[in-house]
This record gives structure tokens, C-alpha cells and sequence, in this order.
């Protein structure tokens, strides 16, 4: 076991993902020097005999560094420098984009403060100009926050934080991001914080905010379509494999939902599973040849959307959800997930501020829902069923997480569902 990193430290950081796993031992398995400490490679071996996990954790002095002490801003330099950094099994490469000059100025200020929200993974603002991005744990292949951020950037979608460079770890495993440098997008807060305040204050103003998401939806979803014969990004009509694979996730989501609940919110879903079910076979079964797939956000709600100074939005976080492992973070999907995802969102800002403060959500919402898909710029009659697929698989989502991590709001979901399900 590493000397300072034992399980019982590993268990309580808050970007230690497999928190319902009992950890059997915290072995070093790579270190490679920084100007300023090193990049250390943890590998977590579970007492249920499963695959490990290898977490990525920078340490000064044998720990983990402050704000100010340069160990931040040492990874900045290595990717402007394009530096290989050695390590004892395996090595980090870092490579800068062209907007990392500009971004870094003449004489760069690299003052630090790592930011108090991050969860999976660690994100530090160096100067007011940059915001790097660590991620902790270490998965093998392509990752998709990075991916679609140097493709957008590209492409010349200006809703998003610039792509400014990357560092990847390659060990005989295979290569895995191991951090992203963006430019830092200054906001006044996310669209879901602005969006309960305008709830609270500004019912028009929160329509407004509807319109505008939807409006930056649809240049989003413009732009990762905007190569069709690139491999990685195509825009083309889903395939039989394809749609059969959104029926299999939906039902999926539909079990754990069901499996998830208890007492009456169980039986409010098993009695509702049968039609859920063939509402699912229905609707994917006949989308061969009507979906269109393209790269998508992935995990798309009001949160990964920051609220800028002169009104817009930017779009940010872009690994998809998180319990989906990586090779299905990538496929190209539906756009109308995001949608989907989006109509959720609003859906529990409003019955949210329902429960804070007298609103009546269901009249607002009905606003916002046209307000939103308007913006986008419709939804035709052969999609419509599909989305509302979508959304119904994403309120089964929702049920699940609600029963596992906070069952006072199970009520949302469950409420959810029933309309859905009713079609209403």
C-alpha cells in the first residue's frame, strides 16, 4: 500500500467514483516527475474480486498540492511545452492547440485556485484565462470531454470553452486522458442556478432562458454534425443495430428503475412496466430509417450549460453519463437525447421551485417546453414519438437515481413517468 494513500483516504474523496465497493489495497503502479511534484498512478484493487481502477493523483511533498505552491501550473507549462513526462511503467504526453498562445499571453499569469465543484474530476483556474481539467480516473480510450471539446473548437462552435491543450497517460493498458486545458469562460452562474432564480423573480425572463438553451442546442447539434464523412462524427441515418440498441438501454433503465424503487413507488412502476415496455418497442422498432444519428452531449441539462456576462450560454462537460462506460459514452446517437435530457432538466427546475416558493409549475412549463423546442427549431411528427421515447427512458433514469441517492425526491421521477406513460 502506498505510504499516505490507504483505503480508508481513497474512500472519501470526492472524485473516488466506486464508493459502494469495499477497497482491498491502494498500490503505486507509475510516477512521473513535474517541475514542481509529481503525477502519481494509483491502482484500487476491490475486495469483490472485480477489475481494478487506476486514479490519477498529483502529490507535493507526499500529498496533495494547494493553490499557489506551482505543481497546477507546472502541467500547464508541460502542455505548452509539448513534454513527454517519463514515468517508472508508463509515460504522460502533453500537447498544446494553437489557442493556447494567445490564451497565455506574453507574460503569463498562472495564479491558482482549484475550484470547489468538482466531483469526478479536479478543475483549477490558473490566471482567469485557463481552467485544467483533471480527470481522476483513468479510463483506457478516447475520451469524449476531450474528443468533442478539440472537434468543436475546430468547427468553429463558439458556445463552447476553447480547446487549448490535452496531456494523455500511455501504459501498457493503452493511452487515457489524463487532463484538458480550456479557455476559461467567465459566468455569472450555471443555467440551472440562473433558471431558479428567474423562477423565483422573472417568470418571462425564465422563458427567455428556455429560448436561448434552445437556440444554443441547436448550434451545438449543428456543429458535431457538420462533418458527416469524418469517422468519428458522422451524421447519417441510424441503422437497425442502432435503434435495436436504444430499445435494449431503454428497457435497461426501465428494470433498474423498477429493481431500484420500493413500497408503493415499486408498485406504481411494475404496474406501469407493461406498457412502458411496449411503448418502447413500438417506438424504436419503427425508428429505422425516420432517427438520425450523429455525436451528441450525452448528459445534457441545464447544469453543463454556463450562464456568460453578455446572456448567452456555453456548453461545457462533455463525457456523457458517467455510469455508461466510454466505448458507449462515443457511438453516435439521437440528438433528441439531449433534447430529451433538456426537457427533463426543466421539468425539475419547475417542480423545484414549486416546492420552494408558490409557483404553479405545470402552466410555466408548458411555456418553456414550446418555448425550447421552438428555439431548437421544431420537432416533426415522425420525431415526436421518439423523443418522447427519450424522455420517457430518462425519467426511468431519474427514478433510479432518486431511489439510491435521495428518496425525498422520488416524487418527481415517479410523477414523471406516470404523464409520460399517459402520454400527456
Amino acid at each position: 500500500m502506498t505510504a499516505g494513500f490507504s483505503p480508508d483516504w481513497i474512500v472519501v474523496q470526492r472524485w473516488f467514483r466506486a464508493k459502494q465497493r469495499p477497497v482491498a489495497a491502494v498500490i503505486e503502479v507509475d510516477q512521473a516527475p513535474l517541475t514542481v511534484g509529481e503525477l502519481r498512478v494509483l491502482e484500487i484493487a476491490y475486495a469483490d474480486g472485480g477489475a481494478p481502477d487506476r486514479y490519477l493523483v498529483p502529490t507535493l511533498n507526499g500529498r496533495e498540492p494547494i493553490d499557489g505552491e506551482g505543481a497546477w501550473s507546472s502541467l500547464v507549462r508541460a502542455i505548452a511545452d509539448d513534454a513527454e513526462l517519463r514515468g517508472t511503467r508508463g509515460r504522460f504526453l502533453a500537447s498544446r492547440t494553437d489557442a493556447l498562445a494567445a490564451l497565455l499571453g506574453a507574460t503569463p499569469d498562472l495564479n491558482e485556485r482549484r475550484l470547489g465543484v468538482e466531483q469526478s474530476n479536479t478543475s483549477v483556474l490558473l490566471g482567469d484565462r485557463l481552467i485544467l481539467k483533471l480527470y481522476r480516473l483513468l479510463e483506457v480510450g478516447d475520451n469524449p470531454d476531450v474528443e468533442l471539446s478539440a472537434f468543436l473548437t475546430d468547427a468553429g462552435f463558439a458556445d463552447t470553452p476553447a480547446l487549448a491543450g490535452a496531456i494523455t497517460y500511455e501504459s501498457d493498458d493503452g493511452p487515457a486522458a489524463a487532463a484538458m486545458l480550456q479557455a476559461f469562460v467567465p459566468s455569472t452562474a450555471d443555467a440551472w442556478a440562473a433558471m431558479l432564480s428567474a423562477l423565483a423573480s422573472d417568470r418571462p425572463r425564465a422563458t427567455a432562458m428556455a429560448v436561448r438553451v434552445g437556440e444554443v442546442t441547436a448550434r451545438m447539434h449543428a456543429a458535431l454534425a457538420s462533418r458527416p464523412y469524418h469517422p468519428a462524427f458522422p451524421a447519417r441515418a441510424a441503422t437497425v443495430t442502432e435503434t435495436a440498441a436504444w430499445r435494449t438501454s431503454a428497457e435497461r433503465q426501465l428494470a433498474q428503475a423498477v429493481t431500484a424503487a420500493s413500497g408503493v413507488a415499486h408498485a406504481a412502476m411494475v404496474e406501469q412496466a407493461p406498457r412502458i415496455t411496449a411503448r418502447f418497442a413500438d417506438t424504436f422498432g419503427s425508428a429505422t430509417g425516420e432517427a438520425r444519428v450523429s455525436r451528441v452531449h450525452g448528459d445534457y441539462h441545464l447544469g453543463q450549460l454556463l450562464e456568460r456576462p453578455d446572456g448567452g450560454f456555453s456548453v461545457v462537460d462533455f463525457e456523457g453519463e458517467p455510469a455508461r462506460p466510454l466505448g458507449e459514452r462515443r457511438q453516435p446517437s439521437s440528438p433528441l437525447r439531449d433534447v430529451a435530457g433538456m426537457l427533463r432538466s426543466l421539468d425539475y427546475a419547475a417542480r423545484t421551485a414549486e416546492r420552494s416558493f408558490a409557483f404553479e409549475a405545470g402552466a410555466w412549463l408548458a411555456d418553456a417546453r414550446s418555448a425550447f423546442i421552438g428555439a431548437y427549431g421544431g420537432i416533426g411528427p415522425k420525431e415526436a414519438g421518439l423523443l418522447d421515447a427519450f424522455e420517457l427512458e430518462k425519467a426511468c433514469y431519474e427514478v433510479r437515481y432518486e431511489a439510491n441517492n435521495r428518496p425525498d425526491w422520488l416524487w418527481l421521477p415517479l410523477a414523471a413517468v406516470e404523464r409520460l406513460t399517459a402520454g400527456s
